[in-house]
């Protein structure tokens, strides 16, 4: 059912953009940092943001998340780029709701890369932004050669007289989260595995875009989204939410290539259930519910549309069992 999202009174999130060519103004200093990519913004994550929080409550400042853009890989690996669970903006969003007063970008690149990780502590972290504090992840590696370790981290801020918090794997239903574990459930197709890992709905948001209209010809007008090209969810039917003018709706969408037509370049396209508005050249967020099957090659459109019309009941009856998002779409 539709429900609207809880969006009043909530940060409008925007990021520091980092550049180490200027100072850092006296207003954004002294915060205490919680270090790391932050793809997805999980569980795990989520751990290391209330961390932070404990640590900036004790010494009367406030947290902050300190990141970086692009992805590592894809300045290394860019013919090889890593599936990212959330775009920039997306994970931003999801860094203030997680609790972050602030979010710290550091734009990425080879030169970045060759700061040595002594440098990147002592220079950036605590010159620069004045850290009051530090907390990173069990499994954080950083500067020239990868060789800043947590243990690094705790050495430097002992010297420095700040604490420093390293965060063991965090677990959730006896499996440690990890942004690894939640693409491997994309890729299956399991979006319900992933969102126990993540928190909430695994979402996608993207443009509208006129397609071929053959689902107006069927009876079901879908939204059509491209996704990032380092998207790897599994190709096939999910049962899902669409976000439109702050309001969830219920749908059906179809995630590949259209086998049964011209089984082209891989494409989102929703039916949103109950809605007859326009929504082209429109910023719409998908939020991934449940899987329906896999995608299908049929023999005639009369068999395409029989199904059609079973994966539209089926995922009715998913959502109405599902409960309303609020903002984010957060489980327990």
């Amino acid at each position: 059912m539709p429900s609207k999202a809880d969006e009043p009174g909530r940060p409008d999130p925007t990021a520091v953009v980092l550049d180490l060519e200027k100072p850092v103004p006296d207003a954004l200093r002294g915060a205490v940092l919680a270090l790391g990519n932050f793809d997805g913004v999980h569980r795990g994550h989520a751990e290391l943001a209330r961390r932070a929080a404990a640590i900036a409550a004790e010494r009367g400042t406030r947290p902050a998340a300190f990141t970086f853009e692009p992805h590592p890989r894809s300045i290394f690996r860019p013919d090889e780029p890593v599936f990212r669970l959330t775009s920039p903006q997306l994970k931003l969003e999801g860094l203030t709701e997680a609790g972050f007063a602030q979010v710290f970008v550091l734009p990425f690149d080879r030169e970045i890369a060759a700061v040595p990780a002594e440098s990147f502590v002592d220079d950036l972290l605590i010159g620069r932004l004045g850290a009051a504090g530090l907390v990173c992840g069990y499994d954080f590696h950083f500067g020239k050669g990868r060789t800043g370790s947590p243990e690094m981290l705790q050495a430097h801020g002992l010297a420095a007289g700040i604490p420093v918090a390293v965060v063991q794997p965090y677990a959730w239903q006896g499996e440690p989260v990890s942004s690894t574990l939640i693409r491997t459930a994309l890729e299956a197709g399991d979006v319900a595995r992933a969102a126990a890992f993540l928190g909430r709905h695994w979402q996608v948001r993207g443009l509208v875009t006129h397609g071929d209209k053959r689902g107006r010809e069927l009876g079901y007008p879908t939204a059509n989204m491209q996704l990032a090209r380092d998207c790897r969810l599994r190709h096939g039917i999910y049962a899902v939410r669409m976000k439109i003018d702050g309001i969830w709706h219920d749908g059906v969408a179809s995630f590949g290539r259209r086998p049964t037509f011209d089984d082209g370049a891989p494409r989102l396209e929703t039916f949103v259930f109950d809605f007859s508005g326009d929504l082209y050249g429109q910023r719409v967020d998908v939020a991934f519910v449940d899987w329906l099957r896999g995608e299908a090659k049929f023999d005639s459109l009369e068999a395409l549309i029989v199904q059609m019309d079973a994966d539209s009941a089926r995922a009715r009856g998913i959502l109405a069992k599902t409960p309303a998002f609020g903002a984010p779409p957060f489980l327990p």
